[in-house]
């Protein structure tokens, strides 16, 4: 699969394959944290292109070693720099040990470790040629900055996969200096395998683990089943169907998770910085706020509910971003950005009250959202899958 102009809606609805879409079902309302109405925003949203020539991008980042460089993920498995509003440098190619050519797999995530600038270590997830997740660090070269070397390779973890979809993707250290891994139910429909209430399975879970100490990894002290008797010990939270994208906001620490849907709903978490390991955050049980297995009468008690929702007619597969703390445009400040690769809306989102939000459509991307980036000064862009574009979110003012 090679794109290289925008796709058509068409090829959208089968590409919102990436995040896991399937036919609707019938559920049943319940209780959660309040969002109001549509309101207006504060800003002038709008985009501006600062980069081209990609091919199947997935994700940007940064490497946090005050360079102010941009590498952007693509999917058959190589990393590049965004240099002169081009893909320029290939930072890395593991082409010839990602597998592809599912909807849902590649290489799917990137993560610099935190003190990258004096060690050089960086994390990828990606599929490997069974199909599996693996999680691998990789050291840059020490003699050109802008490449890494493909032969430094360390694997930390491999986690099979029963089906090629909901491989989940995102990696991220939080500022507790951990490594936080996103991982899908493990594919089909409906989690068959229920993996997202079994402790016994990494998948349907995020993961921590701290990569700085044992061999790959050690387990966090705070992690909920760290001795390993209740549950998998390299588990943080559990209940989770597709956590394609989160982020953590670099202010305040707190976590944001956008968990793709099944049939009707695409939903918003927060997780507080100091929140404790083992919350469930509901899925298969729920779908959003709703019944899912079973579609009435399921039991909440206990199940963290999403700050935010939308439903199909909104779009089909949730795409997390960032909360915008850059300093160009300060009346976003404090705003929670997302989107939806299949209908490209994009939305605002931000605590007006304790435990009440207000999320707002503020635009159309008018291209498939495959992710949000944020480059060292807390600036954020979107992007563009199909037409392997970058675009950098502003305010008109």
């Amino acid at each position: 699969m090679h794109l290289k102009k925008r796709i058509g809606l068409v090829v959208v609805v089968a590409l919102g394959m990436i995040f896991g879409l399937s036919t609707l079902l019938t559920q049943a309302a319940l209780p959660a944290p309040s969002v109001s109405a549509q309101a207006r925003v504060a800003f002038s949203p709008a985009l501006e292109r600062v980069g081209e020539g990609f091919t199947l991008p997935l994700f940007l980042t940064h490497a946090g070693d005050d360079s102010g460089r941009i590498f952007v993920v693509e999917k058959g498995g190589t990393i590049a720099l965004l240099e002169n509003g081009r893909r320029g440098t290939v930072f890395l190619d593991i082409s010839d040990r990602v597998r592809a050519s599912g909807y849902e797999q590649g290489l799917l995530g990137l993560a610099f470790h935190p003190n990258y600038a004096r060690n050089g270590y960086f994390y990828v997830n990606y599929t490997n040629r069974q199909g599996h997740t693996v999680i691998e660090r990789y050291s840059v070269s020490s003699s050109d900055p802008n490449r890494a070397d493909p032969n430094s390779a360390k694997r930390i973890l491999l986690i099979e996969q029963p089906y090629a979809n909901h491989n989940g993707g995102m990696i991220a250290f939080g500022p507790d200096g951990f490594l936080y891994i996103g991982m899908g139910d493990g594919g089909s429909a409906n989690d068959p395998l229920g993996a997202g209430q079994n402790k016994r399975t990494l998948l349907g879970k995020i993961l921590r683990l701290d990569v700085d100490n044992g061999d790959p990894y050690a387990i966090p002290t705070g992690n909920p089943y760290a001795d390993g008797r209740e549950g998998l010990a390299e588990i943080w939270s559990i209940g989770w169907r597709n956590p394609w994208r989160f982020s953590f906001d670099r202010l305040t620490g707190d976590k944001y998770i956008a968990d793709v849907g099944q049939n009707r709903y695409e939903e918003v978490h927060l997780e507080r910085r100091g929140a404790p390991g083992g919350l469930n955050y509901g899925w298969n049980i729920m779908e959003g706020k709703h019944c899912f297995a079973p579609r009435t009468g399921c039991n909440p008690n206990g199940l963290q509910m999403p700050i935010a929702e939308y439903d199909h007619s909104q779009g089909i597969s949730i795409t997390g971003g960032y909360v915008y703390r850059g300093k160009a445009f300060p009346r976003m400040q404090g705003y929670y950005f997302f989107a939806d690769f299949g209908s490209t809306k994009v939305w605002a989102l931000r605590e007006v009250r304790a435990n009440e939000w207000e999320m707002t459509e503020i635009m159309s991307a008018r291209f498939p959202v495959s992710s949000f980036g944020e480059d060292e000064d807390g600036e954020l862009y979107l992007v563009d899958f199909g037409g392997g574009t970058i675009h950098r979110l502003i305010d008109r003012e």
